[in-house]
């Protein structure tokens, strides 16, 4: 699809279209509901929530801290007050300040290179970086919300954890999914008191539909309400309560760990595309750096120009596949290891990489990488606007489903499983290592026009998040498709194996051609975007998810 200048977008404006295209190029919804205060969209019970704050006059990040707080309580298979790691975008309605929080995981002082032992196959035995208490780091999930909300928010603490304290205290219905999760998963709830007492009362897992409550959970919220913020989950009483439950199980977390970690306001990383457009993305260790590389190759070869079909398919897959590659295995926490990230974002390498995927084009042939395939369900993204136009897009997890699978006794505080996201192969950029963060696929990010922030958009589904966010970014930025079309088009996956939505109709022939240049081509689903935009001229709101 051909991109339409401002001028000439304006001049297709008439009549009853005039509104709707007063900013023609914002990621919009079909028949958009009006939304007066704002929006938060990415899970239903939380978009309440947020809804009450903005209406009551809290910005984009009261609303989605509110949110993000009850998130963790009410679909505990994907995030919790324990979850390893948050990762959040802040713009202000002016477009002056852009911001991103790390709220990653921190590895344990007694974290080594080689902490997880490999069988012949490659494989770490046991999965005791999965689930067990040494897949668990520092919990960031309250680290990074306290900092966000410190800086950015209108709201104090104490005010917005009140409903996910309700929640936790009153409980809520059972989905099936969630309690098909525990059910599957209670063999590791089993194995410890924390985990007996939240999930298998009476030596059983809740049904489908029951009340699920968390008691405990409630009562650590509580506490840190009364107190003003979450400074004793890592610096006091509640984190040597933590402590002390690692320790009994052989677990590494310390409250030294506990004590030395901080969430951190970094520079997110920026895509000049031109024509008034920058993408703005959470530096690594997040997900966003392997976006923003692919679109930096995409540019290169002149992507908006490549007919549809598959030509283009194959030019799209083979950018990915070369970011991924480099993703696996160059990447790392910076801080730690030496990562090539002013080469690997440059214009020479874009054009390196270009070169490299016109030849395979040519060829028709597929680039040889060596990448393992991983997916984990254990995320929620949530993204927020309100009145005035500033916006925030905010990922948190577990890592997968209930991620390390233990829970604090006395807490009901289940941990995440950061310590999996590691490669468990000695000297590799995300090897393990003390105080060391791991290499995680959050990808919140913002898109700005003209100087004002417009999009605020993330997904959750594991390693599918970049690829997904990158799909919609490239309607939305590369082919000027509006938010309906953004988030509908068809997505295309890979981090070796090529994954197409089933629900989408590649062309036969197509997919047929795929095969032939030797891709794995399968169905499967993609991530789940969540996305919310602002549209300067109007100050009306509208959100999508899908």
């Amino acid at each position: 699809m051909p991109r339409l200048t401002r001028r000439q977008a304006l001049r297709l404006t008439a009549g009853a279209a005039a509104s709707a295209l007063a900013f023609p190029r914002l990621l919009r919804a079909a028949a958009a509901p009006d939304f007066p205060h704002g929006v938060v969209r990415g899970e239903p019970t939380a978009e309440k929530i947020a809804a009450e704050i903005l209406a009551s006059g809290g910005n984009a990040v009261d609303a989605i801290v509110a949110a993000a707080l009850v998130a963790s309580v009410v679909t505990p298979q994907m995030c919790g007050p324990g979850g390893y790691a948050t990762s959040i975008m802040i713009a202000s309605a002016d477009g002056k300040k852009i911001v991103a929080i790390d709220g990653n995981s921190t590895a344990p002082a007694a974290a080594r290179t080689d902490m997880f032992p490999l069988d012949d196959a490659g494989k770490v035995r046991g999965r005791i970086h999965e689930h067990g208490w040494l897949a668990a780091g520092v919990p960031g999930i309250l680290a990074g919300l306290q900092l966000a909300l410190d800086r950015h928010g209108t709201r104090k603490f104490a005010e917005l954890v009140q409903p996910a304290i309700r929640f936790a205290r009153d409980g809520f219905p059972l989905p099936a999914a969630i309690a098909n999760a525990m059910k599957n998963l209670q063999a590791h709830f089993a194995t410890h008191p924390g985990g007996k007492e939240l999930f298998l009362k009476n030596g059983a897992p809740p049904a489908a539909g029951d009340t699920f409550r968390n008691p405990e959970l409630a009562d650590l919220l509580a506490t840190l309400a009364q107190r003003g913020s979450v400074e004793t989950f890592y610096r006091g009483d509640i984190a040597q309560k933590i402590a002390d439950d690692f320790a009994k199980h052989g677990g590494l977390v310390t409250a030294a760990d506990l004590a030395a970690h901080r969430a951190r306001e970094v520079t997110p990383l920026r895509l000049d595309w031109g024509d008034g457009t920058q993408v703005f993305t959470a530096p690594l260790t997040a997900g966003g750096f392997t976006m923003l590389q692919t679109l930096r190759t995409l540019r290169a070869l002149d992507f908006a120009k490549i007919p549809a079909g598959l030509t283009r398919t194959h030019t799209y897959a083979e950018a990915l596949r070369l970011a991924w590659a480099d993703r696996l295995t160059l990447l790392g926490d910076p801080d730690h290891a030496k990562v090539p990230q002013e080469k690997l974002l440059s214009d020479d390498y874009a054009r390196e990489c270009a070169g490299r995927v016109r030849a395979a084009v040519a060829e028709k042939r597929i680039l040889t990488h060596k990448v393992d395939s991983r997916l984990a369900p254990g995320t929620i993204h949530l993204s927020a606007v309100d009145r005035a136009g500033n916006l925030a897009a905010l990922t948190l997890t577990h890592g997968g489903s209930f991620g390390s699978c233990v829970t604090i006794d006395g807490l009901g505080l289940t941990l995440g499983h950061g310590m999996s996201r590691f490669e468990p192969v000695p000297g590799h950029p995300n090897s393990p290592g003390p105080g060391k963060r791991p290499l995680h696929n959050m990808c919140p990010s913002i898109i700005v026009r003209d100087g004002r922030p417009v999009l605020a958009i993330g997904g959750r589904g594991g390693r599918k998040i970049p690829n997904a966010t990158l799909a919609a970014l490239t309607e939305f930025v590369v082919f000027n498709r509006l938010m309906a079309a953004a988030l509908a088009a068809p997505r295309l996956h890979t981090d070796g194996t090529v994954n197409l939505e089933p629900e989408t109709k590649w062309p036969a022939d197509e997919l047929k051609a795929l095969a032939t240049l030797g891709y794995k081509v399968k169905p499967a689903a993609s991530a789940t975007l969540s996305a919310v935009s602002f549209d300067p001229a109007t100050g009306e709101s509208a959100a999508a998810m899908r």
